[in-house]
């Protein structure tokens, strides 16, 4: 797994894959993921979408969900773009909840592969 996740943004290498591993809680403890979603976008400066990607629920009682990055997803050209990962839950309320700061976009930097 190559790659890693900051609250400024995720850099993965070239045609790696990437699994990010998402807890959901609050400080009353975890929250409930049934029938929730997530969606992860990555766009280049200019607004095109590299890629979309849906998460998956991994433990609904203990609010993990994870998003699987492939070689696919990742065989980009090198170079920064801009991401944000969102939740909507079974209500259809809608919460960007990465990155946290609502006065900030996320970068997803792709760095370069040496073995093709």
């Amino acid at each position: 797994m190559a790659g890693v996740i900051t609250p400024q943004g995720i850099t993965v290498r070239k045609g790696d894959s990437f699994m990010i591993i998402l807890h959901f809680k609050t400080c009353d403890g975890d929250i409930d993921v049934t029938d929730c979603s997530l969606k992860m976008s990555v766009k280049d400066e200019q607004g095109n979408i590299m890629f979309t990607k849906e998460g998956a629920i991994s433990d609904v009682k203990h609010g993990i969900m994870t998003i699987d990055l492939t070689p696919e997803d990742t065989d980009i050209d090198v170079g920064d773009y801009k991401t944000d990962i969102q939740m909507t839950f079974a209500d259809g309320r809608v919460h960007t909840f990465y990155p946290q700061n609502i006065n900030a976009v996320a970068y997803f930097k792709i760095t370069g592969e040496v073995t093709e």
